[in-house]
């Protein structure tokens, strides 16, 4: 793993009601990777739904005409931080997943460098996951996952994947790369799934 700046200052509790159990809070952006930081030039970026008769895809530019929501979310890393407030700006699941007919019970997203984690599609829906590409106004930076990760805020942060390319829809679920190394399948904070048998 490599862990790159962020980590510094005091640790503090946060508001119960929206810190999860075992987290501090901090006002960084901690940087976590399972490898070097891809850099795919925007004009071969592509979004990709497979799984499905008739896979869907989307360059940068069709995914950036695509109708953008801006969220403001908590995010929690299941390294114990917290971060609140955090703004982010992208393309909702729900309205990519309108492109294809499915009736998958998981989604397996997959990235550049070759990270994969596993969610179940009624976590990827409703209005609670996105494919960001701006952080606090700014594209967002290859450190933190851009041009595009996943944004899941109620999960924790590893099932946000970055640099994703794509979901694979699927009737069965499929660890991902955390979770094939011993992470819990789904990884709720508040429930402190962290590990297998959490």
């Amino acid at each position: 793993m490599i862990v790159s700046r962020g980590f510094r200052g005091r640790r503090r509790d946060g508001p119960p009601d929206r810190v999860p159990p075992g987290q501090y809070l901090t006002d960084d952006f901690p940087v976590l990777s399972a490898g070097p930081t891809p850099h795919t030039p925007l004009d071969e970026w592509t979004f990709t739904i497979h799984g499905v008769d008739e896979p869907k895809g989307w360059t940068w530019e069709e995914l950036q005409a695509l109708p953008r929501e801006t969220v403001t979310v908590d995010i929690h890393c299941v390294t114990r931080w917290s971060k609140l407030d955090t703004v982010w700006e992208g393309v909702s699941v729900d309205r990519l997943l309108e492109e294809v007919e499915h009736d998958a019970a998981y989604a397996l997203a997959f990235c550049d460098g070759g990270y994969t984690t596993n969610l179940p599609v009624e976590d990827l829906t409703g209005g609670k996951a996105w494919v960001a590409y701006s952080y606090g106004g700014e594209p967002l930076d290859p450190e933190h996952g851009g041009p595009a990760r996943l944004l899941v805020p109620h999960l924790y942060f590893w099932k946000s994947a970055k640099w994703v390319r794509g979901l694979t829809l699927r009737d069965e679920d499929e660890p991902g790369f955390w979770e094939t190394n011993g992470y819990h399948l789904r990884g709720d904070p508040w429930l402190e799934q962290r590990y297998w048998g959490d």
